[in-house]
């Protein structure tokens, strides 16, 4: 099926077409009219609704561009994989409005799509949150956990959230009930972490030669919480860094076909025009290859950037706060 007209203009016959034309393929495949995933820019299939509204949305926001292969819609894929509950799961390209889809695939080798885990996570990330409802459980998860770091929450607190909020829904909800459950909701999205005891005054983290130390060695500080009666709680840190590694983020960012092949793409596809378009044209880069051959022979080897932004680096008196 011809569907080149996803990128002509939303006023143009052609585009008119091509949406009545998957109007009526995606009627014909699914089993109720009332509840078809949305494939517009905004929704990105996580919303369905009835012809009626798809046909409103696709001509205000558009049809999702990374959307080519209409897996949610009863289309084969040659590269789709069936989860659990018999649907299809594999974006083709990178959604900007479908950014939970490209999560779920780049948490998993693709050599690993038929594993359990795989399978219960698609499952939770097309399960409505209740019947009728216009959320999946993956999608409101992702909301609360946001909302809970952005206020920084108390995971008791955020029981009682899920609690109060679970007794509002209808009784076939599946709606986490604790903040543990939550978790493990989202554990398989490869979000793991690392908590580190550091000094209260951010002079050192408690780990390698400080890894056993009871006080700051250079502030003297101690390491554990101070109660009212003057007493150390120990193992109960004054102060915690949650450290999310980054080999794991750069392993799933290498599982996406579309991701790696821009991650290389200085090495494969930049003009060597002597112009200075690209960070790999700049005398830092060069210099980075000349004393490390080796690392610079490999393009899969990454190179990071500190940003400075909003900090001045340069004590002159118009900005001291940092260091």
């Amino acid at each position: 099926m011809d569907k080149s007209w996803i990128f002509k203009d939303r006023d143009s016959l052609e585009y008119e077409i091509g949406v009545e034309s998957f109007l009526i393929f995606a009627e014909e495949n699914s089993k109720d009219p009332n509840n078809i995933p949305c494939p517009c820019g905004h929704c990105g299939n996580f919303r369905k609704y009835n012809v009626k509204v798809i046909r409103g949305h696709l001509y205000e926001k558009s049809f999702s561009l990374g959307y080519t292969d209409w897996i949610w819609h009863g289309e084969t894929s040659s590269k789709s994989v069936r989860s659990s509950v018999g649907s299809t799961f594999l974006p083709k390209e990178q959604n900007a409005q479908s950014e939970t889809v490209d999560v779920c695939e780049a948490t998993y080798n693709s050599d690993d799509h038929d594993s359990y885990d795989f399978n219960r996570f698609v499952a939770d990330a097309e399960k409505l949150l209740s019947k009728g409802s216009e959320c999946t459980k993956l999608e409101s998860m992702l909301k609360l956990h946001n909302w809970k770091s952005r206020f920084g929450i108390s995971d008791s607190s955020f029981t009682d959230l899920l609690t109060s909020v679970g007794s509002f829904l209808p009784q076939d909800h599946v709606l986490p009930v604790n903040a543990y459950e939550a978790k493990k909701t989202l554990s398989d999205l490869g979000l793991e972490y690392i908590k580190f005891h550091a000094c209260p005054n951010n002079c050192i983290l408690y780990r390698c030669i400080n890894l056993n130390g009871s006080e700051c060695p250079k502030c003297h500080l101690s390491r554990w919480k101070v109660a009212k009666d003057g007493k150390l709680r120990v193992n109960s840190p004054a102060k915690v860094m949650w450290y999310f590694p980054i080999i794991p983020r750069f392993k799933r960012m290498f599982k996406s076909p579309d991701t790696a092949k821009q991650l290389i793409w200085h090495s494969k596809q930049r003009s060597n025009d002597g112009q200075m378009r690209h960070p790999a044209d700049s005398p830092s880069w060069r210099n980075i290859d000349y004393r490390w051959p080796s690392f610079a022979s490999d393009p899969r080897n990454l190179r990071l950037v500190l940003g400075t932004d909003g900090i001045n680096p340069f004590n002159n008196g118009l900005s001291n706060r940092y260091s």
